[in-house]
């Protein structure tokens, strides 16, 4: 692969693992709030004992773990985005 191709992939993957680390943040600091506010649905949820909180707690209990699951997906995808551009380094320099 040519040195002008490694240093285009280099940027594009760069560019991605930024928007990526921005989105991740972003994730992780959506899924603080989920959390907090499905453990706050559980606690009313025993105090009240109703279905209605019943329901309200499992509503907030799965969109906690969706972006539980969005924030894992992320996190894979940067590893992988890490593990390229390690690899287009090292071609980089064993074509120097």
């Amino acid at each position: 692969m040519s040195r002008p191709v490694i240093e285009r992939r280099l940027t594009e993957v760069g560019e991605r693992l930024q928007r990526l680390r921005a989105d991740l943040a972003v994730a992780e600091e959506q899924l603080a709030h989920l959390m907090a506010d499905a453990a706050d649905a559980r606690v009313r949820s025993l105090v009240s004992e109703t279905a209605q909180s019943g329901s309200a707690h499992r509503d907030a209990e799965r969109h906690a773990r969706a972006m539980e699951r969005h924030r894992d997906d992320v996190v894979a995808d940067i590893a992988r985005l890490e593990t390229a551009q390690d690899d287009l380094l090292d071609r980089m320099g064993a074509d120097d």
